[in-house]
């Protein structure tokens, strides 16, 4: 996942790797963010954060994949 230490992007591509998805993920400022909720983005390799609107895609989704 890219850096975003300003939290000012709204769309944001993950790995398997970035799972169990969050918002605001790791790499994003804590000071400024809303609490931490879990975006499950295994069914669809798309999902939005219910507080911020950011949008996350699974570059490397396989619908067929079960679990991560």
């Amino acid at each position: 996942m890219s850096n975003n230490s300003t939290n000012a992007k709204s769309h944001y591509e993950v790995t398997y790797d970035d799972l169990p998805l969050h918002c605001p993920t790791p790499d994003m400022s804590k000071w400024n963010s809303h609490p931490r909720v879990f975006l499950p983005i295994e069914a669809t390799g798309k999902a939005k954060c219910p507080y911020c609107g950011a949008e996350y895609v699974l570059k490397d989704f396989d619908p067929h994949r079960s679990g991560h």
